[in-house]
């Protein structure tokens, strides 16, 4: 059965300068044809008058590109239209080619999903594409655009190369064991290979946090006392007055986000609720959210206010900790830190400025070192760990268990690969045979 035609706006919201409307499918040449006058070279703009052909009526002069078959982004058919932005001239576009028998609004998603069915990219590469899309700084862009142009999937494909070639040397040996090309012990040939396949993925794993908080952000909390100044703080990093700030004790009652770019890494600061003990509801709920953000945080400041350094906040947190005597202009003197080594320690006085140049030096570089290797990270995503994780437990199994039949470990090393394949979305238990049938005179 013959695949939808599918279509949409693939540029930005309108208006704008531009409005980029994609094309997929059968009957996307067909389509193309129907609304201009002359057929364009394939990859080449052209300027045509695009035309409803029920009508006569000129939509809009457009560039228009076509890229057939396997050489489109979706691997079939493909035709852009460039508009100009102009809403009444995207939706005249858009209801003309909705009028096509076969003709569809594309679903979220869809072109990319076309581009993996047939072929022209991978599971790791179309998710590049997504965080391309989405990235807001540097570091991400560039982790994304990594990823995107198949780094990944060439690493991952090496793996599963390795699980292929063992698995095909020990049904080699379990099948055709009087050919001339088949090694006679396959331990001599495989076991070493898959061990350091084993600690080369460990390695990926023991850094697996940076490259998902490289892509999802570091999570920064301000965390305190009412009126120490959190909200000053906040405001200082935003530029800007983000949240109210007042002399009252406890005007923060919700968490208050802040996204950064810090030296072309993102970072969300939270702003939460003063931490005392709190009779009204709703500022009851708001310090239950900032313990629970303090307890997930990746980072923690707390800010004191230097007139009463004994006031510290007690937080369950694993996150490292920088801590901020605040107020320094008022007290006339300058409260020294404590230097316990457990966290860094700055007297600040966040209004005037006095002590931030110091403190925000060492929180870049904090930002830094929490990203440290994150670009050349493989791991992006969560299901990405999942199944590396599976894959080393697997291959694991197949080493240890020595004295176990070799059809036992083959089987290991089988869902080893499958674990692999559920990263790039390619499982294809054909590849074994053709490793097999290209490397040994089996049958000839």
């Amino acid at each position: 059965m013959s695949r939808d035609t599918i279509f949409a706006l693939s540029s930005g919201p309108v208006p704008a300068g531009v409005a980029v409307v994609r094309i997929s499918g059968p009957k996307a040449h067909a389509v193309m044809m129907t609304l201009i006058d002359s057929e364009p070279k394939p990859r080449l703009a052209a300027l045509r008058y695009v035309t409803d052909p029920a009508t006569g009526d000129v939509i809009d002069q457009a560039l228009v590109l076509s890229f057939p078959g396997e050489k489109s982004f979706t691997g079939e058919d493909t035709v852009e239209f460039h508009l100009h932005g102009g809403r009444a001239i995207v939706k005249a576009m858009i209801d003309l080619l909705g009028s096509f028998e076969g003709c569809r609004l594309a679903e979220a998603g869809e072109f990319a999903r076309r581009a993996f069915e047939n072929g022209k990219f991978d599971l790791t590469e179309i998710e590049g594409l997504a965080d391309l899309i989405d990235a807001d700084t540097e570091n991400q862009r560039k982790q994304a655009m990594r990823q995107a142009s198949g780094a990944h999937r060439s690493v991952i494909d090496g793996w599963r190369d390795v699980l292929l070639y063992a698995r095909s040397m020990i049904e080699a040996e379990l099948d055709f064991a009087d050919e001339e090309d088949v090694p006679g012990s396959v331990s001599d040939v495989i076991w070493l290979k898959l061990d350091a396949l084993k600690y080369e993925i460990e390695d990926h794993l023991s850094r697996a946090d940076h490259g998902e908080r490289l892509r999802n952000g570091m999570t920064v909390v301000l965390v305190g006392h009412p009126n120490a100044g959190k909200s000053s703080l906040l405001n200082w990093f935003a530029k800007r007055d983000v949240a109210i700030v007042t002399e009252e004790a406890g005007t923060t009652r919700d968490l208050l986000e802040l996204h950064l770019d810090i030296a072309g890494y993102p970072v969300t600061m939270i702003d939460t609720a003063g931490l005392r003990e709190a009779e009204n509801l709703v500022e009851r709920e708001g310090i239950r959210r900032a313990l629970e953000k303090s307890e997930h945080a990746d980072l923690l400041i707390e800010i004191v206010d230097a007139s009463s350094v004994d006031k510290r906040v007690e937080v369950k947190s694993r996150a490292r900790r920088m801590v901020l005597f605040n107020k320094q202009d008022r007290i006339g003197s300058e409260t020294k830190p404590v230097n316990s080594g457990a966290e860094e320690e700055f007297s600040v006085a966040v209004k005037t400025g006095l002590g931030m140049a110091n403190f925000y030096d060492s929180f870049v570089k904090q930002i830094k070192e929490s990203f440290n290797g994150a670009e050349d990270v493989l791991i992006t995503r969560k299901r990405h760990e999942t199944y590396l994780r599976e894959c080393v437990d697997n291959v694991d199994k197949a080493l240890i268990y020595s004295d176990s039949p070799l059809e036992i470990r083959s089987e290991f090393l089988r869902t080893a690969g499958d674990s692999l394949g559920k990263i790039t979305g390619r499982i294809d238990v054909e590849e074994m045979l053709g490793v097999i049938f290209s490397q040994f005179c089996v049958g000839k």
